[in-house]
């Protein structure tokens, strides 16, 4: 998951309460003082506020939107088509993030920020009338778009209008504006669908995007505004990343309808996406990324390993509690509610001042923590191991995907040059967003393979609770060694000394 967690993606960190002691995270996630100031101070306080609040709204449609989709689908008439509201979403994202990073290196984030916010809007005023699923399904790719050049642009902002030792604390500002949503949404969701209906779930969102926008946007003016050198001539738009960019939107929605159909005839679309997937990658991300190359390619390397690893296998937690342990959904999400809170304690610990000398050596320890939860989920498929087991082991791997996730955005400002920000910064979430939809895939048609059923359906059909163990554990231990080759590639952030940017 990303610190912004749309990865970007849609998917959000497990909840955790915010009791009363640990409000003193979220405010001191913002506490980056020292003698150079703070993210607080008079000439940060109404830009910090501003972003931090979009995030926040971000983090609660993204957790609220998933509660009461299932209802939207039922009314719609949709339930067939139920994955492709989420694919949809995901797969515009994935080419607005490249036009994002190419919009904002060359004019400013403020143009692509104000617009991926109005796209997004308008997805969810599209998706909130809809009376169709087909139109359901649109409003979805549209705010697809606008979260995907919403996210890049807010990267492009942080790494022009704070300084260096500032940059850790609003990411890790960014990671606790997660922890009440995570916790808050899904029950606002459900009382609203419940009292009001699934469609102010939708509707009720884009008003309140109205006070951060307000208080943002002069200080973007100011601050973030423009491109980077004034004085160089205006580059021109690189056409051949947009068509990569397209590329890798219809290759991975493509391997995601493959990896949901097990048939001989979804090879045909599997080989297809592959086709359009690999120029693409290797075109948009960092040359030597595959290779995990010192420095910036490793970083953007490690963010998708270390999001695509803990994705899949957290998205199989809550049906593997459900199926196998006899849990309720609602116990199930239960038993990862500390998540959220570690997550974002893990990024609070990386914007300290003390940890900047020793940030690879954190990152390594924050993968290897995220590996052995993953590996440790499995063993309450033995019924005489508790289920808190599983719920510690959990919070310590979102503590250790904490501090990765917002140190590999740090590294990534670090590492590039100002004008390279945005190109950087879409690389980075690109990495993210692919490796989640790549690995689900690996994990579902492995899942589905070894008697798991339709993970689609999982939940509600009765092949679901007639689910093999060994299905589950077929996705977490092949997880685990993916996270286990992140905490190598976490060894080789460091860039070389002609290639380190101060």
């Amino acid at each position: 998951m990303s610190a912004l967690e749309p990865s970007d993606t849609d998917v959000a960190p497990s909840p955790g309460p915010l009791a009363p002691r640990d409000a003193d995270t979220v405010v001191d996630a913002f506490d980056g003082v020292d003698s150079k100031g703070s993210v607080l101070d008079p000439a940060h306080r109404a830009l910090s506020i501003g972003i931090v609040s979009v995030v926040l709204l971000i983090a609660f449609e993204a957790t609220a939107v998933g509660t009461a989709m299932p209802v939207a689908a039922r009314e719609l008439n949709g339930i067939p088509l139920y994955a492709f509201a989420f694919s949809a979403y995901f797969t515009t994202s994935l080419f607005a993030m490249v036009l994002a990073g190419q919009w904002s290196d060359r004019g400013g984030p403020l143009a692509p920020l104000t617009a991926g916010i109005s796209a997004f809007a308008a997805g969810l005023l599209l998706s909130g009338t809809a009376g169709a699923m087909w139109l359901f399904i649109l409003g979805r790719a549209v705010q697809g778009l606008g979260g995907g050049l919403v996210i890049v642009a807010l990267y492009v902002i942080v790494g022009r209008a704070y300084a260096e030792h500032l940059r850790p604390a609003i990411m890790a500002a960014f990671a606790a504006s997660w922890v009440v949503p995570s916790v808050v949404g899904p029950l606002a969701a459900g009382t609203i669908t419940e009292h009001l209906g699934w469609r102010w779930v939708f509707v009720g969102i884009p008003a309140l995007v109205v006070f951060p926008l307000a208080l943002a946007l002069p200080a973007i003016r100011r601050t973030a505004s423009g491109p980077a050198d004034p004085t160089a001539p205006l580059a021109p738009w690189d056409r051949r990343r947009i068509r990569l960019a397209l590329g890798i939107s219809a290759g991975a929605a493509l391997l995601q309808y493959a990896g949901q159909e097990l048939r001989w005839l979804s090879l045909a679309p599997a080989a297809a996406g592959a086709a359009l997937l690999v120029p693409a990658v290797r075109g948009l991300l960092p040359h030597g990324t595959y290779r995990a190359a010192r420095g910036l390619p490793s970083v953007v390397l490690l963010r998708g390993i270390a999001a695509g690893a803990f994705i899949a296998a957290e998205s199989f937690v809550p049906l593997m509690l459900v199926t196998q342990r006899g849990l309720s959904p609602t116990l199930a999400g239960l038993s990862l509610a500390a998540g959220g809170l570690t997550w974002a304690l893990g990024s609070w610990i990386q914007a300290r001042p003390w940890t900047e000398p020793y940030r690879e050596r954190l990152v390594v320890l924050g993968m290897v923590l995220v590996a052995l939860a993953i590996a440790a989920a499995p063993t309450v498929l033995i019924p005489a191991v508790p289920v808190w087991v599983l719920a510690v082991a959990w919070s310590l791997g979102c503590l250790g995907m904490g501090a990765v996730i917002a140190s590999t955005s740090v590294l990534l400002m670090k590492l590039s040059a100002p004008e390279e920000v945005g190109a950087n910064s879409a690389a980075l979430q690109i990495s993210d967003g692919l490796s989640n939809v790549l690995l689900l895939a690996a994990g579902g048609a492995a899942f589905a393979a070894l008697g798991g059923g339709a993970v689609g359906h999982a939940v509600t059909s009765s092949a679901a609770t007639g689910s093999h163990p060994g299905a589950f554990a077929a996705v977490f231990l092949p997880m685990a060694g993916v996270a286990a080759v992140g905490a190598w590639v976490a060894t080789r952030l460091h860039a070389e000394k002609a290639q380190a940017r101060a």
